[in-house]
């Protein structure tokens, strides 16, 4: 039985109230429908984002439940954004059903009923009870306890490293517009003897005051002497011979320590976010298992269980791929086959955290590595290195799931199976 056949037999096997909500920041639309006949109950109405407009939500639909005789209410929104949380919370502490529609079939439902794209929050309102009641919607998940600390902590993770990508990129484009050759004298501008040069002579001009030998001590200072001599003629050369421009310097100084000081704060602000999503994995209970994993780090572990929330509302890892967007779709018509490639519907900080996750662990995971060689190495259907690297991907999220639902430890001998391990033996 497929998803939306028991979604169907779920609001239409006793009378039910379906209530469609347009969420907005402000003021919230609603339209009511009975499920028994798919008409529309009472007319459209709105509510405010606050208490008194929850209660008279509350009101109408427990009225209009009387009116048809309904047994239960079922209230469906789009989680598009974060205005829907509160409504949603506040309705499932009070018992009342909450279901999800996806914002995309709200988009194509639009012009089903008049021919119309026309988009407004009464239309949206009935298409969202509409969808509902022809099946189309998913259980809202509100994770509680730890499990909404470390999805928050994910979120934030996530909006501090894009802020902090953003500050690296503007060093970046101050350096090749004043120094660009720096970056052939220093691969990571994040390493303690570039933070020093970028901090007291970061432009040609400062550097060729120094000699070798005073700026081979300085970097030496800065790195407990792992950069020296070598490092500061490579950087004298480079500052010697730079195309930057020097004009504007005083000007370039105050924008690259006003961006020195971006990235510091960014850093200090990803270090106390993964230090909390350390502390919250591990009161999940399932650490030691996801960890025993080599390759997996607190941050792939934390975020992972971040994203998924309980894995007890899973009944099996296919639906947590489904959930990441990693199940495959083909578009294929009559005697034309297309491309098969992966959905990407599902929640996409779960699926950049598996990508970034497998390419570590084909670098430093014996077993991982070895799927991996075979997948694009093997006789038929060899895959290209990012398709091999998504599906090492979805083998580590059917790991990472077996281990913290059975609470098992990793095992390499186990991890490919019987049949897995006939097939690398072929192409060894």
């Amino acid at each position: 039985m497929d998803k939306r056949t028991k979604n169907l037999i779920r609001i239409r096997e006793s009378r039910t109230l379906i209530v469609g909500v347009d969420i907005a920041k402000k003021t919230h639309w609603a339209r009511m429908i009975d499920s028994q006949t798919g008409i529309e109950t009472g007319t459209a109405f709105s509510f405010k984002n606050n208490t008194e407009g929850f209660s008279r939500l509350l009101g109408k639909m427990t009225r209009a439940r009387e009116q048809i005789h309904a047994e239960g209410i079922v209230v469906a929104m789009e989680p598009s954004g974060h205005y829907w949380k509160p409504l949603a919370a506040y309705l499932a502490g009070l018992g009342i059903t909450v279901v999800t529609v996806n914002p995309y079939h709200v988009k194509k439902q639009k012009e089903l009923d008049d021919n119309s794209p026309t988009k407004n929050d009464r239309k949206d309102a009935l298409i969202i009870a509409t969808l509902t009641w022809q099946g189309r919607f998913s259980n809202c998940y509100l994770p509680t306890g730890v499990w909404a600390e470390l999805r928050g902590y994910t979120a934030m993770r996530q909006q501090q490293k894009r802020k902090l990508n953003a500050s690296l990129n503007n060093l970046v484009a101050i350096l090749d517009e004043y120094f660009p050759e720096y970056q052939e004298v220093f691969k990571t501008l994040a390493g303690k003897a570039s933070q020093h040069v970028l901090r007291h002579t970061p432009f040609p001009e400062d550097i060729l005051k120094f000699t070798v030998e005073e700026l081979a001590q300085e970097l030496k200072g800065a790195t407990s002497n792992r950069v020296g001599e070598k490092r500061a003629a490579l950087l004298l050369q480079k500052a010697a011979t730079s195309i930057g421009i020097k004009e504007g310097l005083a000007m370039a100084r105050l924008r690259l320590s006003n961006c020195l000081e971006e990235i510091a704060f960014h850093q200090g602000q990803l270090a106390r976010t993964e230090a909390a999503m350390v502390d919250a994995l591990l009161r999940t209970g399932m650490s030691q298992s996801i960890l025993s994993i080599k390759g997996v780090g607190v941050v792939t572990a934390a975020s992972f269980l971040g994203e998924v929330g309980s894995l007890e509302r899973f009944d099996n890892w296919r639906q947590v791929r489904k959930l990441a967007g990693y199940n495959l779709v083909e578009d294929s018509s009559g005697d034309r086959k297309g491309k098969t490639c992966i959905s990407k519907r599902g929640r996409p900080g779960l699926r950049s955290t598996l990508y970034q996750a497998s390419i570590v662990l084909v670098a430093h995971n014996p077993e991982f590595r070895e799927l991996y060689h075979y997948l694009k190495t093997r006789p038929k259907n060899p895959l290209k290195a990012k398709q091999a690297l998504v599906a090492v991907a979805c083998k580590l999220l059917r790991v990472m799931f077996t281990l913290a639902r059975e609470n098992r430890l990793y095992d390499p001998e186990k991890v490919m199976g019987a049949y897995r391990q006939q097939q690398l033996k072929i192409v060894a």
